[in-house]
């Protein structure tokens, strides 16, 4: 069966993860000719107190299109929720502002947070992101897959579900140069080596999951699903 250009869209809660999570699998989908996305939900910095707030999100959004350009992104969407604070808005909202951007896109493939993933906004990402491609008759989108986000996901440990336990490997030897380097654009965030946010662990955790697979370099996913028709 021969694969045709596809769409992916990046369903991300805050600038920086989709780098964190999938940079290295969305530049080699650029790479292969597939029109790659990717939605903000939250402004990543409302929860942080300053009086520079508005320099901060400027600098943030900066940040994110200069990411997209590097892992060859289309031009990135905002939906501009308040961070850390997607609890108190209706779940439906957000769903209903996805569904809004999968109408325009048309993606065939979506990648989203884990749904166990300590940090709240993450796990209203996921949940808001399935809702939104529920198998219905017509659904365009054919898979579904889960990322884990570096000082997030593997702090939950045993307090939530099971954890993240991944079931898709990418292989990223030829793009992970690429991945660490959309992370730079978001130099503000990365923290020092033995930090899980740090360049050296990103670098380290896409060597590990490679090597559980027989690759050099993988990022790992969890399939929540895949269908063939």
């Amino acid at each position: 069966m021969t694969r045709g250009r596809r769409t992916i869209l990046v369903c991300a809660a805050h600038p920086d993860d989709e780098i964190l999570g999938c940079g290295g699998t969305m530049a080699r989908h650029a790479d292969s000719g597939d029109s790659v996305h990717v939605v903000f939900v939250a402004d990543g910095t409302g929860a942080r107190k300053s009086r520079d707030a508005e320099r901060m999100l400027t600098e943030r959004r900066e940040a994110a299109i200069k990411a997209a350009i590097i892992v060859g992104c289309d031009h990135p969407h905002f939906l501009d929720y308040p961070d850390q604070r997607l609890d108190t808005i209706g779940l439906l909202d957000i769903t209903q502002s996805i569904e809004g951007l999968l109408l325009r896109i048309q993606p065939d493939i979506i990648f989203t947070h884990h749904g166990d993933d300590l940090n709240a906004d993450h796990r209203i990402v996921s949940e808001a992101t399935m809702t939104a491609v529920r198998p219905i008759p017509g659904q365009k989108v054919v898979a579904v897959y889960g990322f884990e986000t570096l000082s997030s996901t593997e702090w939950v440990f045993q307090s939530r579900g099971t954890g993240f336990r991944p079931n898709r490997f990418v292989g990223i030897e030829a793009t992970l140069s690429r991945k660490i380097d959309a992370l730079r654009a978001y130099d503000f965030e990365m923290r020092d080596f033995p930090h899980p946010r740090s360049y050296e662990t990103a670098a380290a955790l896409a060597k590990f999951r490679g090597s559980t697979v027989g690759l050099g370099a993988a990022e790992a996913f969890t399939v929540l699903r895949e269908v063939e028709p």
